[in-house]
């Protein structure tokens, strides 16, 4: 029962890594959206008010970064928009990483080179992803063939 147990703390270890991993890749349009609310409901737009319209801010800005890299030409400008997303994620990858090592390794230096290595996983992650949806969207035709 006790190996049982250990097995399912990995899994969910694992299953939460996988999770903040994929998810750090949208920290910019979640960073706007919760800002948002936040003004939002500080504005006095109540809590479904506040949700609405973080969350309209959030697909907005995910939507402005995807037509931005589609739409613009010179390709320093799109590793310019690219690179404005990958920044927010690299920087939750490595405070996510950061935490997870602090409970796991006494030493701060290896804790730190941890952190990095996640944060470039991290970024190098969101980076492709961003790249690759840029490219698959540009690659349709404009018939919707």
């Amino acid at each position: 029962m006790i190996v049982l147990g250990i097995l399912a703390s990995f899994a969910a270890i694992a299953g939460l890594c996988w999770l903040v991993f994929n998810l750090a890749v949208f920290a910019l349009p979640f960073l706007v959206g919760f800002h948002t609310g936040i003004w939002a409901y500080g504005t006095g737009a109540g809590w479904f008010g506040a949700i609405f319209v973080g969350g309209f801010a959030a697909g907005l800005t995910l939507a402005i970064g995807q037509a931005l890299i589609m739409l613009v030409r010179p390709l320093w400008a799109r590793f310019v928009i690219a690179l404005i997303f990958v920044v927010p994620a690299m920087l939750a990858g490595f405070h996510a990483t950061l935490g997870i090592t602090r409970a796991i390794m006494p030493s701060e230096t290896w804790q730190m080179i941890f952190s990095a290595i996640g944060a470039a996983a991290v970024g190098i992650s969101a980076f492709l992803r961003i790249a690759g949806s840029a490219a698959e969207l540009s690659g349709r035709s404009p018939i919707g063939a």
